[in-house]
């Protein structure tokens, strides 16, 4: 029996992450969303490039959540984008409902899953799911630091005009412009980038990344992104599904570790087959841990706003 990877929203990220679940053939994916014929037509058209592409993975779509009984991994993309004039605590309540009422379906008929969210504001909704679902700690995990880091390695290969296979780049933090691109651990073929950039280059690639989500936006004009965001939850399904114990910097339940407690936060961690097996603490400057200090106190005060 192959495993079983429900995808809750049908959207571009839903989609993406649906493909190449399917393209790798990490197991059945089954898609949901509210709105009808949706997924179907989305699993039908993905299920039709199997032939082509060479993959025997099964897509079925639903509206429903009988269909992902006894999921394995769950992937949360529910919710809405920013629209103007909504303030952050308007989008933190309007998709603070839409995911709680994910998460109680996504327990009733999958309590063993595995849940990855990737709905925003991030960091408050993995918050929000593992305060719903009642989950221990190791089996809710939040995609953010996965998409910053690829991002990161992105612009320091261009920079350097190398490939990205031999980049390598840490971002930790929340999932906003406090986050915390560390450059003393970002690498080209584990020679750190400060020993190849100067300064000034560093800052602006760091800044870069803080404002990757925005930049496409502004550039989409309507909508965001989608590939890489849906490219990195795969990686981590993947670490799951395979027990890769892959080293990833991702939202993970802090109980004392870098001096946070009872907080969702940006961190690496290693993914494998038992979830977030182990968090990892690095060494920080001074200048590092106040920055990733005062990520965490925004992190915190958006939680806060949930009133849980």
């Amino acid at each position: 029996m192959r495993t079983k990877i429900s995808v809750v929203g049908a959207g571009n990220v839903g989609a993406t992450v649906a493909q190449l679940i399917a393209y790798k053939e990490l197991g059945d994916v089954v898609m949901v969303d509210i709105i009808e014929g949706l997924p179907q037509g989305k699993a039908l058209d993905l299920l039709e490039a199997g032939p082509v592409e060479g993959y025997d993975s099964q897509v079925s779509g639903a509206n429903n959540y009988e269909a992902t009984a006894d999921s394995h991994i769950v992937v949360i993309t529910a919710g809405i984008a920013r629209k103007p004039g909504m303030s952050r605590s308007d989008l933190i309540t309007t998709n603070a409902n839409i995911v709680r009422a994910v998460t109680e379906q996504v327990v009733k008929y999958s309590p063993e899953a595995y849940l990855i969210v990737v709905s925003n504001p991030l960091d408050a909704m993995v918050h929000l799911t593992k305060h719903v679902s009642g989950f221990p700690k190791n089996r809710v995990v939040g995609q953010a630091g996965v998409l910053d880091s690829t991002r990161f390695r992105t612009f320091i290969a261009q920079e350097l005009n190398v490939s990205v296979e031999d980049t390598q780049a840490f971002v930790l933090g929340g999932h906003g412009d406090t986050m915390v691109p560390l450059p003393r651990y970002s690498t080209v073929a584990g020679i750190p980038i400060t020993h190849l950039l100067p300064q000034e280059t560093i800052d602006r690639l760091v800044q870069r990344t803080r404002d990757g989500g925005g930049e496409i936006v502004n550039l989409l004009k309507s909508g965001s992104a989608f590939y890489a965001p849906g490219a990195a939850v795969v990686q981590m399904v993947e670490a799951i599904v395979k027990d890769k114990k892959r080293v990833l910097p991702c939202t993970a339940y802090l109980e004392g570790e870098y001096g946070l407690r009872d907080i969702y936060f940006g961190v690496p961690v290693k993914l494998g087959a038992g979830g977030v097996e182990q968090i990892i603490e690095i060494e920080l400057t001074a200048d590092e841990r106040a920055a990733l200090q005062a990520s965490a106190k925004e992190v915190a005060d958006t939680i806060q706003l949930l009133k849980l």
